[in-house]
């Protein structure tokens, strides 16, 4: 079966909406309910994190949210009990995205095939090398039909760029500025590097993230990518909120409308 990103992709080549959520944030069991109103009000792909006591790429809010969850009683056994249906309901991609640490020592082809197993489309691991997702992980990955998302960031030099490209699958995740998450940039201050992107010509399509957090930045990145990501902003949108699937309605109308 084609796997849901290059569906999604083959489809919609702009303005792709990928939002990312704590699994068991803010409570345990909203991990489900989170994503069925992400896939009800509009968002094209799910980016769902898997908690991890040490996420290096994140800022302090889904550090937070990330500690949170862990206190929630969030496991990777959990949340595979979580999604060991979720795919009667849930029609959209979705990506696990967390650190490698784990996934290690679940096993790593036990994880792969548990993800195939629930239905995950794909995976991004930010400390996980290229060399040794390369030499190593690579035949475990594609034998279950899972993505691996690498990260490029402003400092990426063309060569590696391409060598990323070549690697990867289901889209690149362009890293808008060197820094953690959350954290407040000017979209427009990155036009060159979003420019440079653009004119590599890249085999797999680029979704913009780190900063993404309403429409003026959606619309921004979304002009030199084919979509972006929001993570920081809806933690925050969902955080102490009463009602998910009316503040996730509220948030997503805010970017797409």
């Amino acid at each position: 079966m084609q796997n849901r990103i290059d569906q999604l992709f083959a489809k919609k080549q702009h303005g792709v909406l990928n939002i990312y959520c704590t699994a068991g944030f803010p409570k345990l069991n909203d991990t489900l309910p989170v994503m069925t109103a992400l896939q009800q009000h509009g968002a094209d792909l799910i980016e769902l994190g898997m908690p991890f006591s040490d996420p290096l790429a994140d800022g302090p809010v889904i550090q937070d949210s990330s500690t949170k969850a862990l206190q929630n009683g969030m496991s990777l056994h959990t949340l595979f009990t979580q999604l060991a249906e979720f795919r009667q309901t849930i029609h959209v991609p979705v990506i696990l995205m967390g650190y490698f640490n784990p996934v290690l020592t679940y096993g790593v082809e036990a994880f792969c095939a548990k993800c195939a197993e629930v239905g995950i489309d794909g995976i991004i691991v930010p400390d996980l090398p290229m060399a040794e997702y390369e030499n190593e992980y690579r035949p475990v990955f594609e034998k279950y039909n899972l993505h691996l998302i690498f990260l490029v960031t402003p400092e990426t030099s063309e060569e590696r760029i391409r060598k990323i490209d070549s690697l990867s699958k289901g889209f690149l995740y362009a890293v808008s500025s060197s820094s953690t998450t959350g954290k407040d940039k000017n979209m427009n201050d990155q036009q060159a590097y979003f420019e440079r992107l653009k004119s590599l010509q890249l085999s797999n399509p680029v979704l913009i993230g780190f900063g993404i957090k309403d429409k003026a930045t959606f619309d921004t990145a979304s002009a030199y990518a084919n979509g972006a990501i929001i993570g920081t902003a809806f933690i925050k949108a969902i955080e102490h909120s009463q009602d998910i699937d009316k503040t996730v309605e509220t948030f997503i109308s805010g970017i797409i409308q």
